[in-house]
C-alpha cells in the first residue's frame, strides 16, 4: 500500500509531512534557514523533528518563537538530543562529522512515526515539500527509501574512481536528501555481508560498520550504500533536481533533470553557503537568510536573487541561472496566487 494511505485513522498530528535533520556545532543558522524555506513554500502542515545537541536546543526553540504566527502556526517542532543505540557513541560520533551517523537511527528513535524526509543542514527547498513527500506513493512493494545519485556521469564520479567498499549502482548514493519508509525499514531483513540471513536496520548497523571502517571516507553516506548496494531492490532514486549540489555545474552543467525543471532543492555541501567558491549556491543562502517573512516573494526574494546572479556570471554554475531560478519563480506564483485568491476570498464574504 503507498506509505500515505496506509493508516486513515491516523489522529492529524500524524498527517503532517515529517521532516528531520540533525544540527551540531556551528550549524544553527544553516539549519534555521532550511527550515525557513521549507516553511515559506509548503501547502501541508510540517512536523520538523531537530536532533541537536542540548547547548543548541534553547536557542533552536527563541529563534523559532520569533517566526511571524502566519508561520509557526504551519509547523510543530520536536527536540531530541543526539542518541546512537547500538555499538560505541563515542565511535559514531567522530563518524565523518560530529552526529552525522544520526540519521542511521532514525527508524529505531522515531518509532512512532510511518514516513519522514532526512535533510543536511545545507539544504535549501526551492519547491513546496509536498512535492517530494508525493514520491512516497511512487514507491512500489520493496522499496522503502529514496535517494538521488552521487554523480550523473561515472567517469568523474567519487565512488566510481576511488571507492574500497560497495556501492549503489555505477556512481553511488548522495544521503544528503532521503525520503524514508520508516514503517518498512523497521519490518525488513535486509540482505547483508555478514550473515548468511537477512538482518534488521538495527541489527544491521554496527557490525558493518565495524567490518567497513577502515575503508569508509564519507562516514554514514557509505554505509548506506553498501546497505543498498546488497539491497538495491528497496531504493528508490530520485532525478538529480531533488538533490542538485555544486558538482552538478562545476564542471559544465550535467543535472537534465535542473535544465528541464529546474533545482527543486539545493544542497550545498562542502560548505559553499559559506565561502566564495560557488557565488550562485551562496547567493541563494543569503537572500532566503534575509528574506523578511511577510514581505512580498518577489520584490523581496525574487528581484534581489536575479540582481545577485548577474555577479556570478564569470563562474560555470552562474552561467545557467534560469536553472536555479526556474522552479523557485514558478512556486512563488503559485504561492501569490494562492494568497490572492484567499484574500479575494475573505473579502467577498463582507
Amino acid at each position: 500500500k503507498p506509505a500515505e494511505q496506509r493508516h486513515p485513522k491516523e489522529p492529524p498530528s500524524l498527517q503532517c509531512m515529517q521532516l528531520a535533520v540533525v544540527a551540531c556545532g556551528d550549524r544553527l543558522e544553516e539549519t534555521l534557514i532550511m527550515l525557513k524555506s521549507a516553511v515559506l513554500f509548503s501547502n501541508r502542515r510540517l512536523c520538523f523533528h531537530i536532533f541537536a545537541e542540548d547547548s543548541l536546543k534553547p536557542e533552536f526553540e527563541k529563534k523559532l518563537k520569533e517566526w511571524p504566527s502566519s508561520y509557526t502556526k504551519k509547523f510543530e517542532s520536536n527536540f531530541y538530543p543526539i542518541t546512537f543505540s547500538v555499538g560505541n557513541a563515542q565511535e559514531w560520533k567522530k563518524l565523518f562529522k560530529p552526529c552525522a551517523a544520526q540519521r542511521l537511527f532514525l527508524p529505531v528513535i522515531l518509532k512512532d512515526v510511518d514516513s519522514l524526509l532526512y535533510v543536511d543542514t545545507d539544504v535549501l527547498f526551492l519547491r513546496p515539500i509536498d512535492d517530494i513527500w508525493h514520491l512516497l506513493r511512487e514507491f512500489n512493494s520493496t522499496q522503502l527509501a529514496a535517494m538521488a545519485p552521487e554523480h550523473e556521469i561515472p567517469k568523474i564520479g567519487w565512488y566510481s574512481r576511488f571507492a574500497r567498499h560497495p556501492y549503489y549502482g555505477s556512481t553511488g548514493v548522495n544521503s544528503g536528501v532521503m525520503l524514508m519508509n520508516l514503517t518498512r525499514i523497521r519490518s525488513t531483513h535486509f540482505k547483508n555481508s555478514l550473515i548468511p540471513g537477512g538482518l534488521t536496520w538495527e541489527e544491521m548497523l554496527y557490525p558493518l560498520y565495524q567490518k567497513y571502517k577502515n575503508y569508509i571516507t564519507w562516514g554514514d553516506q557509505d554505509l548506506l550504500n553498501i546497505i543498498f548496494y546488497f539491497n538495491p531492490e528497496c531504493l528508490y532514486v530520485f532525478p538529480c533536481q531533488w538533490n542538485y549540489r555544486p558538482d552538478h555545474c562545476m564542471y559544465g552543467s550535467n543535472c537534465r533533470g535542473a535544465e528541464e525543471e529546474g533545482v527543486s532543492i539545493l544542497h550545498g555541501n562542502r560548505g559553499v553557503y559559506h565561502d566564495d567558491k560557488q557565488p550562485t549556491f551562496k547567493a541563494l543562502y543569503e537572500v532566503i537568510r534575509d528574506f523578511p517573512f511577510e514581505d512580498n516573494l518577489f520584490q523581496s526574494l525574487y528581484y534581489p536573487l536575479q540582481s545577485k546572479f548577474l555577479d556570478t556570471v564569470h563562474t560555470l554554475c552562474g552561467r545557467i541561472p534560469q536553472v536555479f531560478l526556474k522552479q523557485i519563480e514558478k512556486t512563488m506564483k503559485k504561492v501569490y496566487e494562492n494568497r490572492v485568491i484567499v484574500y479575494l476570498g475573505a473579502n467577498h464574504r463582507y
